[in-house]
């Protein structure tokens, strides 16, 4: 029997790409998946997508049941919005609080969508960049905070692991290495945001306890910093989805950092008060959708 969640798998797979990030973003195993989609085939008795394509290309089969989601699925959801709106009465705010500078790129199509789904929830942004944004949770300052650190007295949704890569201009001395060590950064002048050091993973996790020498240069935003680094004034830490477009063009290059990468998670955290509300739950549905389907190299965590 065609059940929803088939359908949901079905437009977890479109959304995000592959077998692998559907199953994060489903929170399944890709066993669990596979198993799953093998059932709904022995069903219909044949494939719904073809296995080698990338992106991932739907068998006629398939497409038509993907139609199907497309009708019922935004339908369900609504419908399960309604009800906890006629049970509980959600209404309130989320002022949200980001640690990460590179965040807003992703973040603003992720509000807009919830804006449409809540739209008796008032969403905003706390001004500015924060190097310790849970304090805004503590003063009453905010509702929601996105950052890489989250603190056991609050309530914690996982979003997505990342990793840095090091950017540098195109005849750099580095440009020719395929990954670089801690070494490589010594004497190097390092463009960073101007937030405290032990906030930067690559100072941290990396360069301090190699005892690397180096030169910091600060700037306020992603494309400044991005200029700096192609005009070879220095080389950047940055995420890898804020440097993407940029490397594609060969306005600047992209390295990773150590032999596994350096990586660094996502976190949304709220007052415990908030851990029940369905709009904070929607809010970070919303935020692993999204991000699974437009941001490369991700991967979500569970």
């Amino acid at each position: 029997m065609l059940e929803i969640r088939h359908l949901r798998t079905l437009a977890a797979l479109r959304s995000a790409g592959s077998l692998v990030r559907a199953a994060q973003l489903l929170n399944l195993t890709q066993s669990a998946l596979s198993h799953q989609i093998k059932l709904l085939e022995d069903r219909y008795g044949g494939p719904l997508f073809e296995r080698k394509s990338v992106p991932i290309g739907f068998t006629a089969t398939g497409a038509r049941l993907l139609r199907l989601a497309d009708m019922l699925l935004p339908e369900i959801e609504l419908a399960e919005r309604d009800v906890v709106r006629l049970m509980q009465g959600d209404q309130g705010q989320l002022r949200v609080a980001l640690e990460c500078h590179t965040c807003f790129d992703w973040l603003m199509p992720v509000m807009d969508e919830f804006r449409k789904r809540w739209p008796e929830v008032e969403i905003d942004l706390v001004s500015g960049f924060h190097s310790e944004p849970v304090d805004l949770l503590r003063a009453g300052s905010a509702d929601l905070v996105i950052g890489s650190d989250y603190s056991a007295q609050y309530a914690t949704f996982p979003l997505f692991r990342f990793e840095i890569l090091t950017v540098m201009a195109q005849k750099h001395r580095l440009a020719s290495q395929r990954r670089l060590a801690a070494t490589d950064f010594d004497g190097e002048t390092l463009i960073t945001y101007p937030v405290p050091e032990e906030r930067i993973d690559l100072i941290r996790e990396v360069l301090r306890p190699a005892g690397v020498a180096f030169t910091r240069r600060t700037a306020e935003l992603t494309v400044a910093i991005l200029q700096l680094v192609a005009s070879r004034r220095g080389i950047a830490a940055l995420p890898n989805w804020a440097i993407k477009n940029y490397v594609d063009y060969d306005y600047v290059v992209a390295r990773p950092i150590d032999e596994n990468g350096l990586w660094s998670d996502l976190y949304v955290s709220v007052p415990e008060a908030l851990r029940q509300k369905a709009y904070v739950a929607d809010f970070v549905k919303v935020i692993r959708e999204q991000c699974a389907a437009s941001l490369d190299g991700i991967k979500l965590l569970s």
